[in-house]
């Protein structure tokens, strides 16, 4: 029995019904689509104050109210109308686009899944006209003060299908609370109030830029966060604020990204400000930003996501090297210009070394010899509490209050008062107490060292007074003697002792310090794991940060007052200082304001 031909279906067009609910399925995936669009809107028509209502989270109700231009009234029912718009008119206007919205798509898509009620007064109207969703209906007068009123009611009740798939209320609403905070760090001199459920649940006043940022991301963003600014000619230009690595976050939730005043979620926008942050964030941790890209219209590509989260750049490669450098230097400043002071300007020995000072102008916390840090050896060191090192306490006090002899100011981090438990610094400045992780400056210190010397290709090595010789594997003992090359460009000397020895015979003299077998092994670790190709390349900072962490002094380990100084003086001459190689501060400032008021003094 022979199988009867499969007809295909006739091709026919859609009705425009149809058209316009598909179409309204790429733009309008929950409320908080239909808010971003009528917000946008809004915008475009040179709104100064903008308020939301919401009912069960955007699904019941959506009424956004604005005192922009308006619509005529000849032309509300043209603005429900697919590709209808007032923003553009040509291909040209559309590669140049200077406007939140360009499409004409967003109210049609909206009416065709929902009942979308328009109201709208122009300024010399004599009064509003407002057009209900009724079929065929025709615009009636209203009352209305000035600008446009958009309500939304009854999101996909057509499509019963589409509103299975939203979430719970307090999940939708959660959505388009983050979508005005979006629009609003876009627009700080427009006031933005949302409400829900009849309650008043965000208010944003006219603000400039800094204050709509700590309005919606917090006043400890701000403190925690630097300003960037770079430009280059009108062409482009880079600012905003980005948080410091020790405000870093689990999630990255905290990161807003703009073009040309549009939030997006650019893949080479987001790689470049997470290379920015390389060298001082832990690699399961989220840098916290706010950055605006401004850039010429025509070198920017917006009609490449239906949602128009995502462009394009016609050199993406350039935006991306603009962006990334101008973030990485402004979070690889000094901590003088960071505390608004000047640098010291004496001259910090290496804190590899004994540190001199003048005792004249700053008497050390007392006279007997202090370890040299060229030499440290692993020991016990005791505490000895005696009249003599009462009596040199107080002697520092005092120095540490006086001025410097050259009659300017102190340094940004001041100058050393004692030790903590063997693991902080204590020091004084202008401001008041500085308290500084030892370890954790001195890795970083060690690491941007490490760098720029290996950039220079100036590693300098230090050749050990007693080799150190230890067991390794046989694949070891051979990579050491195939890649010594490689190893010496490192500052290390190390070659093979015996077929299961290696011997290491000079080390960089950055990390004197540390142990030179702990040092080759972790060497020959990242070799064993990446190969020498990614370890000098990919890997290559972190080889350096690894290095670092075992030159830094550990805690413990008891510093003279000359040695702190040191340390206090390489830190302020240091890029990204504030953190280590880790993300983890480096420094913290309390004030003498801070200190009494916990004290409760002046009460």
């Amino acid at each position: 029995m022979s199988e009867s031909p499969v007809l295909s279906p006739k091709i026919h067009l859609l009705p425009d019904l149809l058209i316009s609910q598909i179409a309204a399925g790429e733009v309008v995936e929950r409320p908080a689509s239909v808010l971003k669009e009528l917000l946008e809107n809004a915008l475009d028509a040179g709104s100064s104050t903008i308020q939301i209502q919401l009912e069960e989270g955007g699904v019941k109700l959506i009424r956004v109210s604005d005192d922009g231009c308006g619509i005529a009234q000849d032309e509300l029912a043209l603005a429900l109308t697919r590709h209808a718009t007032s923003k553009i008119a040509s291909l040209d206007d559309l590669e140049r686009v200077a406007t939140l919205g360009f499409r004409g798509e967003a109210l049609a898509s909206v009416a065709a899944v929902a009942r979308v009620t328009l109201t709208s007064r122009q300024t010399r109207s004599a009064h509003a006209w407002r057009l209900s969703p009724e079929t065929h209906a025709t615009p009636e007068p209203a009352a209305l003060l000035a600008g446009s009123v958009v309500e939304m009611r009854d999101l996909y009740y057509n499509t019963p299908a589409r509103r299975k798939f939203l979430k719970s209320e307090a999940t939708e609403f959660a959505h388009c609370a983050e979508a005005v905070k979006r629009i609003a760090l876009a627009h700080p001199a427009v006031a933005f109030t949302l409400s829900h459920n009849g309650r008043v649940s965000l208010h944003l006043a006219k603000s400039d830029a800094r204050g709509r940022a700590g309005a919606i991301l917090g006043d400890d963003f701000l403190a925690e966060s630097r300003p960037v600014d770079t430009g280059i000619g009108p062409g482009i230009r880079v600012f905003g604020q980005c948080a410091l690595p020790a405000h870093s976050r689990a999630r990255s939730d905290a990161q807003y990204c703009y073009v040309n005043g549009r939030f997006v979620r650019d893949k080479l926008l987001s790689h470049a400000l997470r290379e920015a942050y390389q060298d001082m964030l832990h690699g399961s941790r989220f840098p916290a930003y706010c950055v605006f890209l401004e850039i010429d219209p025509s070198t920017v590509d917006v009609n490449v996501h239906p949602a128009k989260t995502e462009v394009r750049f016609r050199d993406g490669r350039a935006v991306h090297q603009f962006v990334f450098h101008a973030v990485q230097r402004t979070l690889a400043s000094s901590l003088a210009s960071e505390l608004g002071m000047p640098s010291a300007n004496q001259d910090s020995t290496s804190f590899a070394v004994q540190a001199t000072v003048d005792h004249t102008t700053r008497p050390t916390f007392s006279s007997a010899p202090r370890p040299s840090f060229a030499n440290w050896a692993p020991r016990q060191e005791s505490l000895r509490v005696s009249e003599s090192a009462v009596s040199s306490y107080f002697d520092l006090a005092q120095s540490a209050q006086s001025t410097p002899a050259n009659g300017g100011e102190a340094p940004p981090l001041g100058y050393a008062l004692a030790q903590l438990h063997g693991i902080y610094i204590l020091a004084q400045n202008a401001q008041g107490l500085i308290v500084v992780d030892m370890h954790a400056a001195h890795e970083r210190i060690l690491y941007e060292k490490l760098k720029n010397a290996l950039d220079g290709q100036q590693v300098a090595m230090q050749t050990l007074l007693i080799p150190a010789v230890f067991a390794a594997e046989a694949l070891d003992v051979a990579a050491a003697e195939e890649h010594a090359e490689t190893f010496h460009k490192l500052g290390f000397d190390l070659a093979p002792m015996g077929p299961a020895q290696l011997v290491v015979r000079a080390v960089p003299a950055l990390l004197q310090a540390a142990d030179p077998a702990a040092l080759a092994c972790s060497l020959l670790g990242e070799l064993r794991e990446h190969g020498i190709t990614q370890m000098m390349a990919a890997r290559r900072n972190e080889l350096l940060a690894t290095m670092a962490c075992h030159g830094a002094v550990r805690a413990r380990r008891l510093l003279s007052i000359p040695e702190m100084n040191a340390l206090l003086r390489q830190m302020e001459e240091t890029e990204r200082a504030d953190q280590c190689n880790h993300g983890r501060p480096t420094w913290t400032q309390v004030s003498v304001a801070e200190l009494d008021r916990l004290f409760l003094r002046g009460r």
